[in-house]
């Protein structure tokens, strides 16, 4: 139980952070830590955690920085 508690504290941290970079490398960088986080995780249970972290660290890592924080024009 409370290693389940501890990867559910490490993924609220993870995605907190998540929001804190502003330009595409920042956030394609921060994307591919928690895709690869997520993707080892999914691999674990899967079997494969390093071809999980791989296609997860990938995944992050376009979605990251295809995605840009919203301009607010004060």
């Amino acid at each position: 139980m409370l290693r389940v508690k501890s990867l559910v504290l490490i993924g609220a941290l993870a995605l907190a952070t998540a929001a804190c970079g502003d330009r595409p490398v920042d956030r394609a960088l921060t994307g591919g830590a928690i895709g690869a986080g997520g993707g080892a995780l999914i691999g674990a249970a899967a079997g494969n955690p390093w071809a999980g972290a791989a296609v997860g660290a990938v995944g992050g890592a376009a979605i990251g920085a295809a995605t840009t924080p919203r301009q607010y024009n004060y």
